[in-house]
């Protein structure tokens, strides 16, 4: 591994670390699946202990690659906090184009596919902006290399597969589509790199004759510039909006309470007194402004003379009452009218009692 290998992968791992206190991360929850494609640049290859019949050959080569296509898909889990993992996998497809040996260049024809699984560890960032989310990361994997019926000019032939340890440094950037909930448009570079040689053997053209061929590949660097698809799956549903809390219906106005009015009378009779006519006045007075629609006139007598001369004499009061209700204002289809007797005392007496508080009329508003 060169020192710029050494250098990238340093900068993958330690970018979470160095930028974790200073951004917030995305929060892609769960799992999800991805997509992706587009243009590799190989490095040149170094081929090294080359034999030709069996004998070592004092030179080394340089395989010359031209640029080719790639496409990826993965699938990963997302934690919420920023970190993501998943298994990708990935193909590779270049095509031959030079073998510079022994000082000479030779046109070289084939194809050269490299394909494999990463597994990979991610972070993403939040910037503050609602349409970019920069992402580094990196992956360990297995990468097969194969040499699909490659020539060269001077005859040799090579069509072998091998497979090697392999590498990889991402970073990108992922823009969400509104339109649908957990997608997003990626656009991203990796870093991929094999981290062991590969031993192919062929055959290759001596005089008339094909002869056994072999040599060890070496420094296989790619660099992938792709642009792809992610989705979050099991996206929640849209929270719908709360509902309008209905209006709290306003609670009808308690009743006013009912207003009493005491009308006393001297004993045995049911004429009014002065007091008793000012009392009454303003009984009268209040019903008109208080929204009063029933006048109760209740008559009471005290327990001296006889229960139905009392009933009667309280009826008398009562009836008494209620024609100076009349007079002062009052409709008489307000008027109910009650005669209690010697019923219903307001100061308890026994019998044959003569009690000023019990000779009344009570005037009542509802």
């Amino acid at each position: 591994m060169n020192l710029r290998t050494t250098l990238l992968a340093a900068t993958v791992l330690a970018a979470p670390a160095l930028l974790a206190h200073t951004a917030a991360a995305q929060p892609v929850t769960g799992p999800y699946v991805s997509l992706g494609g587009g243009y590799t640049t190989e490095d040149q290859q170094k081929a090294k202990n080359i034999y030709i019949n069996g004998v070592e050959q004092p030179y080394e080569a340089r395989i010359g690659i031209k640029n080719g296509f790639t496409g990826n898909g993965a699938i990963g889990y997302g934690f919420g906090n920023g970190f993501r993992v998943e298994i990708e996998g990935d193909y590779l497809g270049n095509r031959f184009d030079e073998l510079k040996a022994s000082g000479t260049d030779q046109p070289a024809h084939g194809t050269q596919q490299q394909y494999g699984a990463f597994a990979n560890a991610l972070y993403d960032f939040d910037l503050g902006l609602p349409y970019l989310f920069p992402y580094v990361g990196g992956g360990v994997g297995w990468q097969y290399d194969a040499f699909d019926t490659v020539t060269t000019g001077s005859g040799i032939f090579i069509n072998k597969t091998k497979g090697a340890l392999a590498y990889q440094g991402i970073a990108g950037v992922a823009v969400p589509v509104p339109m649908v909930p957990g997608l997003s448009l990626t656009a991203d570079y990796r870093f991929i790199g094999l981290a062991s040689s590969r031993k192919y053997d062929g055959s290759t053209i001596v005089g008339a004759t094909a002869v056994p061929f072999q040599f060890k590949a070496e420094h296989e660097y790619n660099n992938v510039f792709e642009g792809g698809l992610r989705y979050v799956l099991f996206q929640p549903a849209p929270m719908a909006p709360a509902p309008t809390p209905a209006p709290t219906p306003m609670a009808a106005p308690a009743p006013a309470p009912a207003k009493t009015y005491l009308v006393f009378f001297d004993w045995d009779k049911y004429n009014l007194t002065p007091r008793a006519t000012e009392i009454i006045a303003q009984a009268a007075s209040d019903s008109k402004t208080q929204s009063t629609t029933t006048i109760d006139v209740s008559g009471y007598t005290d327990t001296s003379g006889t229960p139905d001369y009392n009933q009667g004499l309280s009826e008398r009061r009562a009836k008494s009452v209620a024609s100076q209700l009349v007079a002062d204002g009052v409709s008489e289809s307000e008027i109910t009218i009650h005669a209690y007797g010697e019923t219903h005392l307001l100061v308890p007496t026994g019998p044959g009692v003569r009690e000023p508080q019990n000779r009344r009329v009570e005037i009542v508003l509802q």
